[in-house]
């Protein structure tokens, strides 16, 4: 009898395929954002911390920005959402990093843990969630 390596997702080719569906669905998403400026259309979805309380969330004027990054504005972006400005690359690393891993079913060395990279995440954004809804300017009689 031979051995017979156990099955997993890169051997059947799901894992491949479901990360080629997400890169689709990215590039769909990116080419909608690039044509229609959310600033301009009215269908995309609202904040609904912002309706309801007026605050700014974390990712308020994250569409926005996106669509000001796609046509090369990063200045413009940044004063929309600068935490998602800083985030993007960030984030395309480890999507990066997590494709490779998944065509090549090698594990790349980590920097930090997965525990400690989602406790700076947390702390950052909700620390930027208060920052932006303190009134600096009229504090400062801008």
């Amino acid at each position: 009898m031979r051995d017979v390596p156990p099955v997993d997702a890169r051997s059947t080719g799901r894992g491949a395929a479901f990360v080629w569906a997400g890169v689709g669905l990215f590039a769909v998403a990116a080419a909608l954002l690039y044509i229609f400026n959310p600033a301009d259309h009215g269908f995309y979805p609202r904040c609904y911390l912002k309706v309801m309380t007026g605050l700014d969330c974390p990712g308020c004027g994250g569409l926005r920005a996106t669509h000001q990054l796609l046509h090369g504005h990063i200045a413009e972006a940044f004063a929309l959402n600068p935490l998602f400005v800083v985030a993007v690359p960030i984030g395309g690393l480890v999507a990066l990093l997590m494709l490779a891993e998944s065509l090549t079913g090698r594990k790349w060395p980590r920097i930090i843990s997965m525990t400690a990279t989602i406790w700076i995440c947390a702390t950052v954004t909700v620390a930027f969630a208060v920052l932006r809804n303190i009134p600096w300017r009229a504090w400062l009689g801008l």
